[in-house]
């Protein structure tokens, strides 16, 4: 995979593949099972299912393992095996996580690592090796639509803070503005009113 495609430059406009993968998102980290239930049936005909299980899999940095965990129960009803694509191991964690991270953190990345080091250094190495390198750093799913994943995760569980880390991650990975604007409008019947306009508010003020 080139360079190019891993990072999503290719990603111009919200199609409904990525749109029903940003909603899916939403659903998975905050939604009852049955709305994932339902979010999922719903994807499985518009997503590819190797996106899908990426999404599944990423489920447990943003939400936590026990909604990653029923996310992909669930998703097992649907699609009973693994598909190929996700079974790999990331063999080198550490440089493709710091890769990745400084993808995503821009001239930021340097002050990050200070920040999260300050917090804790396990942090700070639990943040490259197991999210950015072995999840994030994962070619099953391009960077751009992983952050506006993500962007749709921190919107629904009201975690302002990394919400903006992922605005402007999604921006730094390639993401064009109307592309992330178009991905929060698609939250609109599945996070709750004030989450979409705090989350718009927020947005933009970056884009502004």
């Amino acid at each position: 995979m080139t360079h190019e495609h891993r990072f999503g430059a290719t990603l111009v406009h919200l199609d409904d593949p990525t749109r029903a993968l940003v909603r899916l998102s939403a659903w998975l980290a905050a939604g009852t099972e049955d709305e994932v239930r339902s979010a999922l049936q719903r994807a499985t005909g518009l997503t590819p299912h190797d996106w899908i299980e990426e999404l599944l899999l990423q489920t447990y940095l943003f939400a936590g393992f026990p909604r990653a965990l029923n996310g992909m129960r669930e998703w097992r009803r649907l699609s009973p095996t693994p598909h190929r694509r996700t079974v790999a191991p990331n063999d080198a964690p550490v440089a493709t996580g710091e890769e990745t991270c400084a993808q995503v953190y821009g001239g930021m990345y340097g002050r990050l690592r200070e920040n999260i080091k300050a917090l804790h250094p396990r942090l700070d190495e639990w943040m490259i090796v197991e999210g950015y390198g072995k999840v994030l750093g994962r070619p099953g799913l391009d960077l751009a639509r992983r952050e506006l994943c993500i962007v749709a995760a921190c919107a629904a569980t009201n975690q302002d803070r990394q919400l903006q880390s992922h605005l402007h991650g999604a921006r730094n990975v390639g993401v064009p503005d109307a592309v992330t604007t178009d991905a929060l409008a698609a939250l609109a019947d599945v996070i709750p009113k004030d989450s979409l306009e705090r989350a718009t508010r927020l947005w933009a003020r970056i884009a502004a």
